[in-house]
This record gives structure tokens, C-alpha cells and sequence, in this order.
């Protein structure tokens, strides 16, 4: 593949196409951005450069649909291209059930296998194959690649993907998948370059955002993971609830009388730091307010990290490494002192200044005499996106 050649990443949601295209065998991002409100409307398109200038802007004041999101932004790359070729879209999906533990080329075998696992991830996978059918229409001849957000965890032991369900269950593939598996193989790769000695070692990283989880690796692999079956398992999040007794689930539907639609909406939309807080889902704007119930979301969340982060080390067998990642991760220093300080009897000594301070690469911010080290790593799942597609391309 020539230098030139341009890889396109997309993230595609239920109201946003966010992309990222990378030049140079995908080691140099070139623009950024996003078109958001896609069916609501206005629909709006947004690039920045590298260095997070804007570089274009556009605003439909009708709503645009996933189709028509795409043909702008690859009517507008083609504008840009300066005679560079785009040779290949890697697409994050958020789910390839047990069918895929790796990237895959995208052709209509494929789709038709990823529109059997619709119903394991309804409010995704749709919007994803939507995006993936729009591009392959438009660019025909361009190499699509699926990059999965199970794909990392599907290393796990058989016991930790396991439910106590009967077989005629769990044959239908009713099992735990774990996501932001994307985000957790970027944090295996950057680690050792920051320690060495952690390339074998047994890490637990918290990708802690509007979605949020936990990872057990050891030697850059998933051992375990706080997500299970869906993407609500685990811990609270900016809206959804996290793990739940499912007797709760059977109580809303018996003596509330609420059906599946208003079980996900309240499960997905209306809990996690929102539905405690009755404020907000964004942690910055909890940190800022006084209320008693903003402290409760935030106060939830940290103790349950604390849970989930004793439940990794036991599978682990005992931990060397704790990484911070995501929105939350990256930026809440008062959540990181929290986590820290609740995890002293695992033998996390954080620095205080350090952790004030962390930069914005990869950084140790615990104590130096800490037996288990404390890093923040800023996710990249979109250069991990492009990392596999160059690597199928060229493969090709």
C-alpha cells in the first residue's frame, strides 16, 4: 500500500456517524469528526485536524439518515483527497458473537452471519450494519473491515464466559461476550512501551466513560470482564443501570406491569449516574453540584469499581497493574484518588500529583514504592481500528 493511501475509521451510532481518517499505513491521523443528530435533525457535520482545528463545518436543517450522513462525508473526503486514494473502511461492530475473534472482511456472507446476532445487541449492531451497507454502496471496491468489540475477550476461559443456565439456553448463545474489547487490546499494546516488565503481567484496566467496564488481562490477553452478555452488565454507567438482580427485571414486569420496550428504556436511558443523580449522565457536571444525590451517582460508582476491581484480581489471581481509561477515566482525577484509595489493600499507593497531573500520554501517576502500578492511558479505539484494517489490506 502506498504511503498516501488514506484508511477511513467509523463509529457508528443510532444518531451519529463519528470517522477518523489515517494516512501513512495508518500510523498519522489526518481529520476527525463526526455527523450527529443523524433523524432527529439538524443534522450537523463537523472535521477537525490532528491538532483539533476546525477545518469544515455543514448543518442540514432537515435530518439526514445514515445513507445520506455517509455520502456527505465521503463526498466531502473526496474533496480533500488531494489525489490520495482511499483503499480501505474499518468499521467498529460492536458485536460478532462467537462467530469472529478478529477482524474480518465485510462482503454480504458476512453481513448476513452479523444480521443473525441482531437481537444480542438491538440498539448497536443496526446502526452499525447500516454504516457498513451505505459505504460498501458507495465506495464499491473499497475493502470493508469489521473490527468487533468482543473480538479481545474471546481469549477467556470457558468458565468466565459461562452462565448457570441449562443447555438448551446457552446453546443459543446466551453467554458473557465482554465489549470495549477494542479499547482494552489498545491499552495491552501501549502498556509495555511504558514498562517492559508489564508485557506479562496481570493488569485490570477500567474503561470508564458513558459505557463503562472492567478487563482482567494477563499477558495482554482478556481473562475476564465486568460487561457480559449486553453492554448494561457490570457497572453503573452515564445512563444504564449496570448488573441488576434479574428479580428486579421480573418485579418491574409483574408488579409494575411494565413491558420490554419500558424495561430497556429504563435499563439503557434512564439509570446509571442520570437515574441516581436525577441531574445528569456526565460526571463533570455531577463533580460541579452540591446536591446529595449528584455525590450518591458518583459515591455508587466508585464502590462499585471498588466490587468489580476485587472480583478482576481474584480471577487474575492477584494484580501488578490498575489502568484508568475513557471520559471518566481519563479526566476524573477525584474518581482516579477514590478508586485509589479504596484499593490501598490490594497495595495501590496513588501520587497526588501524579494523578493531578497526568499529561496527555500514556503516565504512572502511582507512588513509586507502590506494589501495584497506576496508569492513565488515553483510549484510541479508533487507531486500533485502523491498525487491523492496514493489516488485512495488506494481506490482501
Amino acid at each position: 500500500m502506498a504511503s498516501t493511501d488514506h484508511i477511513l475509521v467509523l463509529n457508528t451510532g443510532s444518531s451519529s456517524i463519528k470517522f477518523s481518517l489515517y494516512g501513512n499505513g495508518a500510523s498519522e491521523l489526518l481529520l476527525k469528526g463526526r455527523v450527529e443528530n443523524l433523524f432527529s435533525g439538524p443534522t450537523r457535520f463537523l472535521v477537525q485536524d490532528a491538532a483539533q482545528n476546525n477545518v469544515h463545518e455543514q448543518t442540514w436543517p432537515q435530518a439526514l439518515d445514515h445513507a445520506a450522513g455517509m455520502k456527505a462525508l465521503l463526498a466531502f473526503l473526496a474533496t480533500r483527497s488531494g489525489g490520495q486514494s482511499l483503499r480501505a473502511v474499518g468499521h467498529r461492530i460492536v458485536h460478532g458473537g462467537s462467530l469472529y475473534s478478529g477482524p474480518a472482511a465485510l462482503d454480504e456472507t458476512v453481513l448476513a452471519e452479523l444480521e443473525t446476532l441482531v437481537p444480542l445487541a438491538p440498539l448497536h449492531l443496526p446502526h452499525n450494519l447500516a454504516a457498513v451497507r451505505a459505504a460498501m454502496q458507495m465506495a464499491p471496491g473499497v475493502l470493508q473491515v469489521a473490527c468487533f468489540d468482543t473480538a479481545f475477550h474471546r481469549s477467556q476461559p470457558a468458565l468466565a464466559q459461562a452462565f448457570a443456565l441449562p443447555p438448551a439456553i446457552t446453546d443459543r448463545g446466551i453467554r458473557r461476550y465482554g465489549f470495549h474489547g477494542l479499547s482494552y487490546e489498545y491499552i495491552a499494546s501501549r502498556l509495555p512501551d511504558a514498562e517492559p516488565a508489564l508485557a506479562g503481567a496481570r493488569v485490570v484496566a477500567a474503561h470508564l466513560g458513558n459505557g463503562a467496564s472492567m478487563c482482567a488481562m494477563h499477558a495482554g490477553r482478556s481473562i475476564a470482564s465486568s460487561m457480559g452478555f449486553t453492554a448494561i452488565d457490570g457497572l453503573p454507567m452515564g445512563t444504564r443501570c449496570g448488573a441488576v438482580d434479574p428479580g428486579v427485571v421480573l418485579y418491574l414486569i409483574d408488579q409494575l406491569g411494565m413491558d420490554v420496550a419500558a424495561v430497556q428504556d429504563l435499563l439503557y436511558l434512564k439509570s446509571g449516574l442520570l437515574g441516581v443523580s436525577g441531574i445528569s449522565a456526565d460526571m463533570r457536571e455531577l463533580e460541579a453540584s452540591d446536591a446529595p444525590r449528584a455525590r450518591l451517582a458518583i459515591d455508587l460508582m466508585v464502590y462499585r469499581i471498588g466490587r468489580e476491581l476485587g472480583s478482576m484480581a481474584a480471577a487474575l489471581g492477584g494484580i501488578d497493574a490498575l489502568v484508568f481509561s475513557g471520559g471518566i477515566g481519563e479526566n476524573s482525577v477525584a474518581l482516579r484518588a477514590a478508586v485509589c484509595r479504596d484499593a490501598r489493600w490490594l497495595g495501590v499507593e496513588i501520587d497526588k500529583d501524579a494523578n493531578a497531573a497526568p499529561g496527555t500520554g500514556v503516565a504512572r501517576i502511582s507512588a513509586a514504592a507502590s506494589p501495584v502500578s497506576v496508569w492513565v492511558v488515553p483510549a484510541n479505539e479508533e487507531l486500533m481500528i485502523a491498525r487491523h484494517t492496514m493489516d488485512l489490506l495488506h494481506k490482501r
